[in-house]
């Protein structure tokens, strides 16, 4: 199957297109969400400074991390933006969202990163979803040609990272399975199924080599770029590289959940129910908000609110195809829990945080215990999710 894979990519050919401008929607009143501690927070958006950057977190003294569209969190503001407005009907997020949404334009075009995807569709993606405009349908095709560009025949995969080129020869990341959903969604906007194939192939490869005997994910590998081999297994922002890196395994468990979406490949949805039940072994019954690593020894460790968010999301998703109520249940109690103890207290005029208690990479020591968009959009898609079972 792999090989007949690989003789479908290698006869695919790319082109360029230029996108089309948006315009701007009318201005219209509605409702708000339901929580009205939540609403207080959301409204804060629409005061977020036009002029300023894309608000990635909050740091630790209070001030704002902006930063530009080439950052691989850009497109997660605009996306939250885009699930406020699915989950209000509210005019003024609409208007909001197309405003913020039409600065991503220029990542149409950035080979330099495999997260085009996340940038992209979650933003773009999301606007073409709730508005149906044929401009958004070219700027996700255009994407997804460029993020093929970066699909290698002989590895099966498309490369993450382009730094520490002294490390690795051919990184391959978990986080890199959300970025298929765009190639798939191409696939259908476009009808080449060139997008589809690349994805579907970087799965099967991951599925083959990601995970341990007990289905906890490795964060990286490194392939031989021209034999395919695996080189290497390791984390870049876990504990060590044998332990389970907290948000990692959300990452797989989304991409094997929304992979399985696409293909109906058992083999997708199988891995997705066992990364589940992994998991779900290691957290206690009444706390499911992980810590940042399973494995860190550390009594004081830190939680990680963005991971608990992604994991809600995808189980909503997930019960869906195996009709396991337990899983809503836990996606309920995680949200609940998110809602009741993890909401943010927002202070000045840049400070449009939904959710605390996040850490992005703690070997790194940056972004350890703050709020961070990405944690806000996987939590508002999850209350989209919670919304749409009931």
């Amino acid at each position: 199957m792999r090989q007949a894979l690989m003789v479908m990519l290698a006869i695919s050919v790319f082109a360029c297109q230029q996108p089309t401008k948006t315009e701007d929607a009318p201005v219209a009143s509605s409702k708000i969400l339901e929580n009205p501690e939540l609403s207080s927070r959301v409204e804060s958006m629409l005061s977020y400074p036009q002029a300023a950057g894309m608000p990635r977190c909050l740091e630790p003294d209070g001030e704002v991390r902006q930063v530009g569209t080439r950052d691989w969190t850009s497109g997660f503001f605009p996306g939250e933006l885009w699930m406020v407005y699915e989950l209000s009907g509210d005019e003024r997020f609409k208007n909001a969202a197309e405003f913020w949404t039409q600065k991503m334009e220029p990542e149409q075009f950035d080979d330099h990163t495999h997260d085009t995807g996340f940038k992209i569709n979650c933003s773009y993606g999301n606007a073409l979803e709730q508005t149906g405009n044929e401009a958004y349908k070219e700027v996700m095709i255009q994407t997804a040609k460029t993020l093929s560009g970066r699909f290698s025949l002989e590895v099966g995969c498309t490369r993450s990272w382009d730094f520490n080129k002294d490390v690795w020869q051919y990184p391959v990341i978990i986080d890199n399975m959300m970025n298929l959903e765009l190639l798939f969604k191409a696939t259908q906007l476009s009808g080449d199924s060139t997008y589809y194939h690349i994805a579907y192939a970087h799965a099967m490869t991951t599925l083959e080599n990601h995970f341990r005997e007990d289905n906890s994910s490795y964060h990286v590998l490194d392939y031989d770029p021209e034999t395919g081999e695996v080189l290497g297994k390791y984390t870049h922002q876990g504990y060590a590289d044998e332990s389970s890196w907290a948000r990692g395994q959300a990452w797989g468990l989304y991409g094997f959940t929304m992979a399985y979406r696409f293909t109906k490949e058992p083999k997708f949805l199988l891995q997705a129910a066992k990364i589940h039940d992994y998991i779900f072994g290691q957290l206690p019954e009444d706390d499911l908000i992980p810590a940042w690593d399973y494995n860190d020894p550390d009594l004081d460790k830190p939680k990680d609110a963005s991971a608990a968010a992604i994991t809600a999301s995808a189980l909503y998703e997930l019960a869906g195809y195996t009709n396991d109520g337990h899983m809503i249940d836990k996606a309920n109690q995680i949200v609940n829990t998110l809602q009741s103890n993890y909401l943010h207290e927002q202070a000045g005029d840049k400070d449009v945080f939904l959710l605390d208690h996040s850490t992005g990479n703690k070997p790194k020591n940056d972004e350890i215990d703050v709020p961070i968009n990405y944690a806000d959009y996987y939590f508002l898609e999850a209350l989209v999710r919670q919304k749409e079972t009931k």
